[in-house]
This record gives C-alpha cells, structure tokens and sequence, in this order.
C-alpha cells in the first residue's frame, strides 16, 4: 500500500505551452526547500497547443508527478482542479495556476500559516497587475462572495490555497459534483489569508473571457443555494430605506413640503423595484436550469488520457531530475 504525502498540489493547465516548464521548476524547488513529502497532479484542461505534450515530459523527469490528465475540452478552472481532487492522496490540498501570475516560490509563506491551524490558507493579490476591467469586477464579485459565504476573506478569486484536505473530501467532488471554491470557503471558520505577489502575464494572453468571469461567479453563487437569495433580500430592504430616505428628503426639499409626486420618482421607484424582480428572476432561473442538468446526470468533464504512477512517491530528499 501506497503511503499518503502530506501535501498534493493540483495544477489546471490551459494553453501553457510557454510557461509549464518555467513554472514546474519553481514550485519544485520550493517543494524542495520545505522538505516534506508532496506529490504533484497536472491537469490539461482541452489546451491545443503542446500544454500536453510538455506535461508527458515532465512526467517522465520528475517522479514527484504522480498523475498527469487530459480532458477532452476546456471545462474550465474550478472542474479541472475537481479532475485532479480525484486523484490526490496528500493530506492538505495546494491549488495553483502554472501561468506563473502568482509564484510558487511563495508557498512556504502560505504553509507556514496553515501550519498554525488554518483549514484554509487563501492568498491575497497585492497591487494587481491586471487590467481595470478585470480588477474592477473582481472587487464587486469579492464584495458580494462575501456577504454570500459569510467570510471575510478578501480575495476569494486567488487560485493559490491551501485546504485541509479531510473537508474536501467529505464533498465526494467528480464530473458529476464539481468543486466550488465559494461553497467551500463558506463552510469552514479557520481560514486564514496571506498577501502574495502578483505579477503581469508573462505568456500568452488570459482565458479569463468576460464570459467566463460571469460564469464562474454565477457558478460560485448558485452553489450556496439559499444565500443569494439571503443577499438580495439584504439588498432590498437597504434600498428600501434609501428610497424611504429620498421620498423624505423630496418633501421636505427647498424649506418647503412637497405637494405631489413628481413623474421622475415614480419612474424611480419603478426602475428599481424592477431591477430587483428581474435579479430574483434571474437567480430563481439559473437554479432550476442547474437543478435540471444535475437530473440528467451530465458530466461536467471527461478524462481523454490518464498516466499515473502507483508506486511510492520518492523521499523528500530525493529531488529527482527536474
């Protein structure tokens, strides 16, 4: 029987042809530098440039990589780290993007507060170095994820954590459950942030389309099941005393009282409470079209080619050739 390493680290790889290489060296060498047993799973999510290829040979050179996976097609970030949740065996869970934005040669940073107790250490994007557009709904997505979760971590997008692997588990994640990385967030109280670097992309452009921005928070929201609704409730009765505060201020504008509602209050009200209906409705909808998918039982990825090594890992002082 195969002994479990303490950590496995959980790589989504999407067009990373240029960087893969770069990036494997720096994480094994902090890998190294902690000095403890860890193991490595790449995931190719539907790249079709030579992601696959460079990942079979960095198979073949570093025995640390146990299991390395190729997905029909892009499924996106959180269902290919859900393909590698599958295969790990480590006892703490580090998830990482290799288009090297964030360095791997942070990690000890991140271990170390996990090592106090944390069941979650999450990363914290100092000074951005995206553009306006992706930063701006990062924060108003980071706003709402927090109201939605009921944490109080500040950079729910960062792809760098670390989970205690025991609660992960218990969600039993595959192509039929995928992971949800607000949905786990929420239900755990020990989590701990730690500010990293963020570097401008270095290769290639981002496949974070406006598109799959939404997607992925609206992935994230409906997860939670009951708390958007809860948000949005929060929403409309802090709009409800606003406008309560504006019909107040209306009448007793000027020095005097007002006599009448005017045609643009009206129109106010009306633009706002229908803004909040068609929300609901939007909300309601996505569920039931999800509710609808799950019911029939529709993979959220499927595994092209698998190559996986069962055998021991090697020691942690046997660095391999990397």
């Amino acid at each position: 029987m195969t002994r479990a390493p303490e950590f496995s680290v959980l790589i989504s790889c999407h067009f990373e042809e240029n960087s893969i290489e770069e990036f494997h060296g720096r994480l094994s060498e902090a890998l190294k530098t902690m000095g403890r047993p860890y193991e490595i799973i790449l995931v190719n999510d539907g790249s079709t440039d030579g992601t696959w290829s460079k990942l079979n040979k960095l198979y073949d050179r570093d025995p640390h990589i146990r299991v390395i996976l190729d997905l029909f097609k892009n499924a996106g970030q959180q269902a290919a780290v859900t393909a590698a949740m599958t295969e790990a065996r480590g006892h703490a869970w580090i998830l990482m993007d290799s288009d090297l934005q964030l360095d791997p040669g942070e990690l000890p940073l991140l271990a170390a507060e996990y090592d106090k107790g944390a069941d979650l250490v999450s990363g914290y994007r100092k000074n951005r170095k995206d553009s306006l557009w992706r930063v701006l709904p990062s924060r108003l997505a980071n706003m709402i994820m927090r109201r939605a979760s009921g944490s109080a971590l500040r950079d729910f997008g960062c792809t760098f954590k670390i989970y205690n692997a025991a609660l992960l588990r218990a969600f039993q994640f595959g192509p039929y459950h995928v992971f949800s990385n607000v949905d786990a967030i929420s239900r755990l109280s020990r989590c701990a942030e730690v500010p990293i670097t963020h570097y401008p992309r270095k290769y290639g452009r981002s496949g974070w389309t406006f598109r799959k921005l939404w997607q992925y928070n609206m992935d994230n929201l409906v997860k939670l099941s009951q708390r958007p609704f809860q948000v949005l409730a929060g929403f409309c009765f802090i709009g409800g005393i606003l406008f309560a505060l504006r019909i107040l201020l209306a009448f007793f504008s000027a020095g005097g009282i007002m006599t009448e509602v005017t045609p643009g209050l009206i129109l106010n009200t009306v633009f706002f409470f229908a803004l909040i209906t068609l929300s609901a409705i939007a909300l309601v909808g996505e569920l039931v079209i999800r509710s609808f998918l799950t019911l029939q039982h529709l993979p959220a990825y499927v595994v092209r080619e698998r190559r996986c090594r069962d055998t021991d890992l090697p020691d942690e002082h046997d660095t391999g050739s990397v």
